[in-house]
């Protein structure tokens, strides 16, 4: 089989032929037939003092099972995130990551709605977002931001911001639903919101708290690192809560499905649409990491073996 691969820090990224993987106890052998681009894999590929897996959210056919295995077989379509190697024609992923796709629904429907929305989604209850408050969302144009944006409207906001890095994804993030546009380098980002979802962190986070009313909630779900001074939480009584979507699928198997169910229903009801930038083969998985890196993406980026 083919797998994407790399040496050394920056990369170049590789296409090798390996022989394809046995699953383990808990284990499912998946046929990949999508595989979705991540920030935190892009910045691991430069940043990283060693190579690592590229791995990342995965949609396709179960092929064989690792003992142990109860909740699917041979057959079953799947999605989950895979912590090994996923760019390739097959990957393993345990039990507890996965979940199955709805009937009807693609491969890439799945990767750009079942993973990135259970993230926006998750990182919205854990604002504790209420109907009729307002919310800012950082990064509001990747896979994860375009469909926090649609969420937060969705589920009653007020008043929704999306704040992006360029002014030229500003029509792109109003046909979501999005009130206001705020571009990171603008002297004002509006007024003061109650809960900002935040997928940037970095020099970007104090920026993001200060964008927070008295009493708002920020949750950091990105992988940019960020320090916020103790002093500018107590004077407005603001939080910053950390929010892990693996922690949720491994602890929390009820509230993991029951999110996934959400998302399903809202995606077939038409008020949830998942928005794929572009789709790469394997041998273009460079191609796809500059789409993100170069953050000129609008929507999920997503590779076909």
């Amino acid at each position: 089989m083919r797998r994407v691969r790399y040496e050394s820090r920056g990369g170049p990224l590789f296409v090798e032929e390996v022989a394809v993987p046995d699953p383990g106890p808990g284990e499912l052998l998946v046929r990949c037939e999508a595989v979705g681009v991540t920030l935190p894999v892009v910045r691991k590929v430069t940043e990283a003092a060693e190579p690592i897996a590229l791995g990342g959210e995965l949609a396709g056919e179960v092929v064989t099972v690792g003992a142990g295995v109860t909740r699917f077989r041979a057959g079953d379509r799947v999605t989950g995130l895979c912590f090994g190697h996923g760019y390739a024609d097959f990957a393993l992923l345990h039990e507890a990551m996965a979940s199955p796709v709805a009937d009807g629904a693609s491969a890439v429907d799945a990767v750009a709605l079942v993973r990135s929305g259970l993230v926006a989604l998750g990182a919205l209850e854990a604002a504790r977002a209420e109907p009729g408050e307002t919310v800012l969302v950082t990064a509001a144009a990747s896979g994860v931001g375009h469909l926090a944006v649609q969420l937060a409207r969705v589920r009653g906001a007020a008043r929704v911001v999306a704040a992006v890095s360029d002014p030229a994804k500003a029509e792109f993030v109003r046909s979501l639903g999005a009130d206001e546009v705020a571009v990171y380098g603008d002297d004002s980002w509006g007024d003061p919101v109650d809960c900002v979802l935040d997928a940037v962190g970095g020099e970007l986070l104090p920026r993001a708290v200060a964008a927070l009313a008295p009493g708002g909630r920020l949750v950091a779900y990105s992988s940019g690192g960020g320090t916020v001074q103790a002093y500018d939480l107590l004077a407005g009584a603001k939080s910053v809560i950390g929010f892990q979507m693996a922690r949720i699928a491994r602890g929390r198997p009820d509230l993991y499905e029951r999110w996934r169910q959400e998302l399903w229903r809202l995606f077939g009801e038409g008020s949830l649409r998942p928005v794929v930038h572009g789709e790469f083969s394997l041998h273009d998985a460079a191609k796809a990491h500059e789409a993100i890196e170069s953050r000129g993406n609008r929507g999920k980026v997503v590779l076909r073996p």
